[in-house]
């Protein structure tokens, strides 16, 4: 099968062809429909702190057909079109009973979607709707991820919201937080780039302002945020939401940063801000994330900005380490 493969740090990505998945015992191919590029797989490329290197098949957000199953699986057929939950776990052990895989001791990070056909297991198949797409099935993670953070910060109906970064997740939180009840939904970005797409996706409002970004939010949101939640990664956003948060408010950080950063403590806890760390998703935030689109909500799939072919992947990926218009890009492997 071709696939788009790492080769090494810092280097672009190539379409190389290699061995077909074979199904061994409890495994599930799928034909790759369509896979998102998403923020983190930017960053594996260029930080060891991710464990990934040269041969490695980046891919975590697709969506396919089951092609082929391995001996002893039992609840998929060939044929179904499924979002793969990218979550690796034994699917046995209490965490995964109860839907919290990410604490299964058998834990990783599925990837392979940058290729014709991945391999993975039935537990982390679950079956789209007939109203859902193949590109549905892609943004689902995203979605779940966003709808985690949210679900932790125990945000309140009628609550001001502020949501630094504006891309797919920051997004994904402003939908989730204005259809949760949230008073007044505020995005901020260093750019203009999705101050449209942000506004239709549930935003009250879209701030622009590198130069008073506390005094600028603030004047938005009609007062200090209740919430903010950090979608960036950046060293810095955490002591800066210190100041746009109110006296026991909440921050809660989606942003992945691997770089060490600072924040004066003093000042957080003079305010008694609440600093909620938001880790991948539970299976029943999966499910929700899907049911969201089964049930009609477009907003969504306003993240989807273009789709593009295997072949343009290597040239699509280095473009997207600057910042553009685009949102989400998804992969189409078979075009």
């Amino acid at each position: 099968m071709r696939a788009a493969v790492m080769q090494g740090l810092h280097k672009p990505l190539a379409i190389e062809t290699i061995a077909d998945p074979t199904p061994g015992e409890g495994d599930v191919v799928v034909k790759v429909g369509r896979c998102g590029i998403c923020g983190s797989d930017l960053h594996m490329t260029e930080d060891p702190a991710y464990g990934q290197g040269a041969g490695s098949v980046l891919g975590h957000e697709f969506a396919g057909e089951v092609v082929a199953l391995g001996k002893g699986v039992e609840d998929l057929r060939t044929g179904d079109l499924v979002s793969v939950i990218p979550l690796q776990s034994c699917g046995q052990c209490h965490a995964c009973r109860a839907g919290e895989v990410q604490w299964c001791e058998k834990f990783g990070l599925q990837g392979g979607g940058y290729a014709e056909y991945a391999l993975t297991r039935p537990n982390q198949c679950m079956r789209l709707p007939s109203s859902a797409s193949l590109a549905d099935g892609a943004i689902v993670e995203p979605l779940a991820v966003a709808l985690h953070g949210v679900a932790l910060s125990r945000m309140k109906i009628g609550d001001r919201v502020l949501v630094l970064g504006a891309g797919p997740i920051g997004l994904a939180v402003a939908f989730w937080a204005r259809r949760f009840g949230a008073g007044r939904v505020v995005v901020q970005d260093l750019a203009e780039w999705q101050r449209d797409r942000a506004l239709r996706m549930g935003a009250h409002d879209f701030v622009v302002d590198p130069a008073d970004p506390v005094g600028s939010a603030e004047k938005a949101l009609g007062g200090k945020a209740d919430v903010v939640f950090e979608c960036v990664g950046v060293p810095g956003l955490i002591a800066q939401a210190v100041d746009q948060v109110r006296n026991d408010g909440t921050i809660t950080l989606l942003g992945l940063c691997t770089r060490p950063d600072s924040f004066n403590s003093f000042a957080m806890l003079s305010k008694q801000v609440k600093l909620v760390t938001s880790a991948f998703f539970t299976r029943q935030e999966y499910e929700a994330a899907l049911d969201a689109l089964d049930r009609g909500a477009a907003e969504p799939r306003l993240l989807v900005t273009d789709t593009i072919s295997l072949d343009a992947t290597p040239d699509v990926f280095e473009s997207l380490r600057k910042r553009t218009h685009q949102c989400k890009v998804l992969i189409s492997p078979g075009e």
